[in-house]
């Protein structure tokens, strides 16, 4: 009963930029952390950055200064602003959240259908 839709994937120029939304619907009582992930042909998906409901973040050492994720808790809605896009940044992004559906339940790990970001001149 809980959905991730992602949006805001296309193609760009190096050195540009791209925001990323995803927004979770259905029976949702929190959500914590919320992340992207991201996947090219060939090699295993991989963590670009992460957001617990108190705001901490991880990222990966490869986006780490140029990408920024934040969240709307009021909105169940994660983004993901990517500055100084690079070539090697050309992957399918996936929204990731940690639901807890109910209260007193536990959480459950929710993916999203994957929006393509493609780094190109």
């Amino acid at each position: 009963q809980v959905q991730l839709v992602e949006s805001g994937g296309g193609l760009v120029q190096p050195g540009g930029s791209l925001r990323l939304s995803c927004t979770a619907s259905g029976s949702v009582f929190s959500i914590d952390p919320m992340g992207w992930y991201r996947q090219v042909p060939g090699k295993q998906r991989e963590l670009v950055a992460a957001i617990s409901s108190g705001g901490s973040t991880n990222y990966a050492d490869s986006v780490k200064g140029r990408f920024t994720i934040s969240r709307d808790n009021a909105k169940n809605t994660v983004y993901l602003e990517m500055n100084r896009l690079k070539p090697e940044d050309t992957a399918v992004y996936y929204c990731n959240a940690r639901v807890v559906q109910r209260r007193y339940d536990y959480g459950m790990d929710y993916w999203g259908k994957g929006t393509l970001v493609t780094v190109s001149s």
